[in-house]
């Protein structure tokens, strides 16, 4: 099999037992940290940049820049962080207080995708240089949840780069951030080539130095879209490690001498989202009005989904059906909700007929085509399905880079996306997929969905310190989501990552390989 010019550019001449070469289907959409709130650009971003505090392979929190961190004995208002001293940024500037100062606040701006997830924050203030306060509207209980993804850059370079102001992504700019870097991490940015090959090597000054394994000392990531030229990378040993192994190659990699697979479930799902909010959409057939307002349609659509078949027939068995929008692993979730849908063809059809709509209509769905786990083979399943229901489905399938724009800019009616929860709270779902969207949450809510009295629910969550109160809370938001048909849960995603047997780390449910915990045998 010839493979593509990308995977060719790794070298396949042998290299030291240090250097990983890492595969993935899609790149990181920037380097500039605040830029997106996406996985594979944050996976990339964690080898280079670092937060205050991070989570482990396992999930668990554990210190980063900051070495510890509590509420304010004096102001329940108030978290203090108190900083790791001798840090360094790649270029040798310290690390200091001003720098969380200015980093927070420049991932609350405008064109941050981080935002949502700092909207309690009202000031963060330098104690000291190793000393932070960060100021919440109210007690907010899981703020340090909200900040493993929150990325620390040096102040001093980005005003004498120019780039004090976030990468406006959607607006299609690209700034000096977005393909040159210089974090605290224990790896240096050495060439940056979008879409084609990123070569990153050991920070020699990184303050980790011996309390982490770090035997990788190189890496070299090379984004393959294709699957089956991916696979066939690390069957060659031309890679050592891909996060995404085909399911329907799962067994040849296993069964190949010196190639391990190892699976877990992913913290994320995967679902459709609906423009229920327009009057009228441009990518149907039906004039003057909007079939997915009414909620009888979205009811028959979700009914019309054969879960168990996708799981079978598309994943091979490696997903898990859903019937809301949270993993398991989310403070939230119920097994009650999460298993409330079934296929029911003939139901779906009687919605339809009730809402109007008997005889069908037609409607673009917008996919990425190198995201999620057959990303597009699970659209071109949900055709068929639809069809089933006379909804006539116009399948558009596309690069993330291409795709994602559609959903913020709210440019599509259609459409597929998968949500992750690092922060293991429903508010996390609740402030980028149900609040109305506006300045500081709801940038990922693509449905026109506008609920003041839900607003306001998921406004308080980030302020209520008695946990059974906020528990209800979050279930009575997720009644609404439910009763209102917001999104089309399909599955929750399981991981498989596929390896040289050289390569030693477990599956991160996060799905986010952070290289200084990896051994190299």
């Amino acid at each position: 099999m010839l493979l593509t010019a990308a995977v060719s550019a790794v070298a396949i001449s042998s290299v030291s037992a240090e250097t990983l070469r890492w595969a993935r289907s899609g790149d990181s959409l920037t380097l500039d940290p605040h830029a997106q709130n996406e996985g594979p650009t944050h996976t990339l971003a964690h080898q280079i940049y670092e937060p205050l505090i991070i989570r482990d392979m396992s999930g668990q929190f554990q210190a980063a820049l900051a070495t510890d961190w509590a509420p304010s004995p004096d102001d329940p208002n108030v978290w203090v962080f108190n900083l790791r001293e001798g840090v360094t940024y790649h270029d040798g500037a310290a690390f200091t207080a001003e720098d969380v100062v200015f980093s927070i606040g420049r991932a609350q701006s405008e064109n941050s995708n981080m935002k949502e997830l700092l909207n309690s924050i009202v000031e963060v203030r330098a104690v000291d240089d190793l000393t932070v306060e960060m100021v919440t509207d109210g007690p907010n209980p899981i703020l340090p949840s909200n900040l493993t993804n929150l990325f620390m850059m040096d102040s001093g370079w980005a005003e004498a780069n120019g780039v004090v102001e976030v990468q406006d992504v959607e607006g299609g700019e690209t700034t000096f951030a977005a393909t040159n870097a210089n974090g605290t991490g224990a790896y240096k940015l050495v060439s940056r080539e979008p879409d084609v090959r990123t070569v990153l090597t050991q920070n020699e000054n990184y303050w980790g130095i011996g309390q982490f394994p770090l035997e990788v000392t190189e890496i070299i990531y090379t984004p393959i879209q294709n699957a089956a030229t991916r696979v066939a990378a690390l069957l060659s040993g031309e890679v050592d490690f891909i996060q995404d192994v085909p399911v329907q190659d799962l067994d040849r990699v296993a069964n190949t001498d010196g190639l391990i697979v190892k699976t877990a479930p992913q913290n994320r799902v995967i679902f459709f989202g609906m423009n229920m909010g327009a009057a009228d959409i441009a990518n149907d057939n039906v004039d003057g009005a909007n079939p997915l307002a009414d909620v009888r349609v979205r009811r028959a659509m979700n009914m019309a989904i054969n879960r168990e078949a996708i799981q079978q027939v598309v994943m091979r068995g490696q997903s898990q059906p859903a019937g809301m929008i949270a993993p398991p692993f989310v403070n939230g979730w119920t097994a009650e909700m999460d298993g409330s849908v079934s296929t029911d063809i003939d139901a779906a059809r009687a919605l339809m007929a009730e809402a109007g709509y008997g005889d069908g209509f037609s409607i673009q769905l917008d996919c990425p085509n190198d995201r999620y786990i057959n990303d597009e083979a699970i659209c071109q399943a949900a055709v068929g399905m639809m069809a089933q229901i006379g909804i006539t489905v116009n399948l558009d399938a596309k690069p993330k880079a291409q795709h994602f724009p559609l959903i913020t800019n709210g440019e599509t009616d259609f459409y597929m996306l998968g949500w992750g929860v690092p922060t293991y709270d429903s508010e996390y779902i609740f402030n980028f997929l149900t609040h109305t969207r506006g300045e500081d949450r709801g940038s990922w809510n693509g449905t026109g969905y506008s609920n003041p009295e839900m607003d306001a629910m998921i406004q308080s969550l980030a302020s209520e310190t008695d946990l059974s109160a906020r528990n209800a809370t979050i279930q009575a938001i997720w009644d609404d989501v439910q009763e209102q048909q917001l999104y089309l849960p399909i599955h929750h995603q399981v991981l498989n990552w596929g390896m040289s047997d050289a390569v030693g780390i477990d599956v991160s449910p996060e799905d986010d390989p952070k290289f200084k915990f990896f051994t190299m045998n």
